[in-house]
């Protein structure tokens, strides 16, 4: 059994590491007393098919000093139970910014503490923990998903390296896929709608696919494009990006795209990722 215990500063960014661990397959406990925490863990070890990886929080709500924590750890060694400590924390001005923009209470502010001393003070309980932690991640300058990228380094296992595409083809004339992060639009290149016997076929049909491909520009465009997805693939993992979609658009989404998405997802396979083709547009009446 996998078990993780993550502490850390209030306003660093427990809530959202502990969501990317669930996401990780980590069952997740919010809040547990420390006193429980040998309980929990002899309970989960129990079912190691059920609770194989279990990440529990344990922080300032639990009391301002963490002897408790300590003693708990001493109880988990003597069930030969490995565990792991991740410590979460940001700047000390980062915290204070954090909560004057949301507004919310800090929790060891009081009657007469200002916020500045209640973080101070947090600082301080949890210096042992952090003294004692396996991990620090530290989240000042983090966005949500360069923080996915940092937790999955240490916990996603086999899950940090993948990354689902989707590829669509879609017609310009019926809008934009909202869901699309990249948009490729491949009107430029010359269109077998005008030709009377590729007219009512798809570009998943070979003489269209040939009429496309034929031409010098959709080779090129095609090889630009290769070079960019081989550049930017690998950085959207490394940003921690689970599902990438890549749309592609032409007039109506029948010729044109469609074939590009076939070829551009082919590509995106060989490289090694989860790759899905869609083609939205390819069978709408037209209009």
């Amino acid at each position: 059994m996998e078990f993780v215990i993550v502490s850390g500063l209030s306003g660093a960014g427990k809530s959202t590491v502990v969501s990317i661990m669930e996401d990780a397959g980590f069952y997740c406990v919010d809040n547990l007393p420390a006193s429980l925490i040998p309980g929990f863990a002899q309970l989960c070890m129990a079912s190691p098919g059920k609770y194989a990886r279990v990440a529990v929080v344990c922080d300032i709500r639990g009391g301002q000093t963490f002897d408790g924590l300590f003693d708990a750890l001493e109880e988990l060694r003597a069930m030969r139970c490995d565990y792991r400590i991740l410590f979460v924390e940001a700047t000390r001005d980062v915290i204070i910014n954090r909560y004057k923009e949301t507004r919310r209470a800090h929790p060891l502010e009081a009657a007469g503490c200002s916020l500045s001393a209640a973080v101070d003070r947090e600082i301080a309980a949890l210096e042992p923990v952090r003294a004692r932690a396996d991990y620090i991640i530290r989240t000042t300058a983090l966005s949500v998903a360069k923080l996915r990228g940092e937790v999955l380094q240490v916990f996603g296992g086999e899950e940090r390296s993948e990354m689902s595409v989707n590829v669509i083809s879609f017609g310009f004339k019926y809008g934009l896929p909202i869901e699309a992060d990249l948009v490729f639009d491949v009107r430029f290149l010359p269109n077998p709608f005008y030709i009377a016997e590729l007219k009512d076929q798809t570009g998943l049909d070979e003489a269209v696919r040939a009429f496309v491909f034929n031409y010098r520009q959709t080779r090129d465009f095609m090889r630009q494009l290769e070079d960019l997805l081989t550049f930017l693939l690998p950085q959207f993992v490394a940003e921690g990006k689970t599902a990438l979609v890549i749309a592609v658009g032409c007039t109506g989404g029948q010729h044109r795209s469609v074939a590009i998405a076939r070829a551009l997802a082919d590509f995106i396979r060989q490289k090694g990722y989860n790759a899905n083709e869609s083609h939205r547009d390819m069978t709408r009446k037209k209009i």
